[in-house]
């Protein structure tokens, strides 16, 4: 065999694993929210608080800002609300909790190969009332038990490219022990702060109990009286080469 066409074919032949990048999540650039619908106009959290884009709902502890014009005089508090998430980032800012970490593996040129592990520290996600959080972590997450938040990334489908990409992440996802498969819409971007990449999905709210174990008790009053209809979760994170 030629020699040349030889050591063509060895490059082509290590192109894809020498392609592949590890990607790390900024922790201070990164956050991850909820939102339960209908939202009573408090349930919603999130592991960025510092961040003057969001604000808590009713109920809040003192010395916390709140602007109400957000509010639209035609959604009732027990009505759903079709802006998900409520507070979205606009601009960001290194002023999250250490409270998203993972990495992702890819081939940044064509997405191919994508996996990873996005993991959420429970702790850290906050309503604006502590005593609801304490509550949360204590008596329905358990954090105690189970600490951590996890969506284990399996694969990328459905990718449309362009300066924003759309795609759908196939992977499995993780709370209070109980994995369960999981598709989540996700659309990345470059940002001055690195690859920015948003991604959440929805589950009835009846799930937390019959699907996931959380305890029926503590969920009496949302999911046992049928009040809560869908729990909305969302990451907003920065990818980063590793190393860099």
């Amino acid at each position: 065999m030629n020699p040349t066409y030889l050591s063509a074919l060895l490059l082509l032949a290590a192109a894809p694993l020498a392609a592949q990048t590890r990607w790390v999540i900024d922790r201070k650039t990164s956050l991850a929210w909820w939102q339960m619908d209908p939202h009573y106009e408090h349930l919603w959290a999130t592991t960025c608080p510092a961040d003057p884009s969001w604000q808590p709902g009713e109920g809040r502890d003192p010395g916390q800002y709140t602007d109400y014009s957000w509010r639209p005089k035609t959604i009732a508090a027990g009505r759903s609300d079709s802006r998900i998430p409520l507070f979205p980032r606009f601009r960001v800012r290194p002023l999250c909790r250490d409270a998203v970490r993972g990495e992702i593996t890819a081939d940044p040129a064509t997405l191919r190969g994508v996996h990873g592990t996005v993991t959420l520290i429970a702790d850290s996600l906050f309503t604006g009332l502590e005593m609801r959080d304490k509550y949360a972590r204590r008596s329905v997450l358990q954090t105690s038990l189970y600490p951590e938040i996890t969506f284990v990334i399996d694969s990328l489908v459905d990718v449309q490219r362009g300066d924003t990409t759309h795609a759908t992440a196939v992977g499995t996802f993780t709370v209070h022990g109980v994995a369960k498969p999981m598709r989540a819409p996700v659309t990345t971007w470059q940002d001055p702060a690195g690859l920015r990449v948003r991604a959440q999905f929805s589950i009835p709210a009846q799930a937390l109990t019959d699907e996931f174990g959380l305890p029926t008790w503590a969920l009496s009053m949302g999911v046992g009286m049928r009040r809560w209809k869908t729990l909305n979760m969302g990451v907003d994170v920065i990818l980063k080469p590793s190393g860099s």
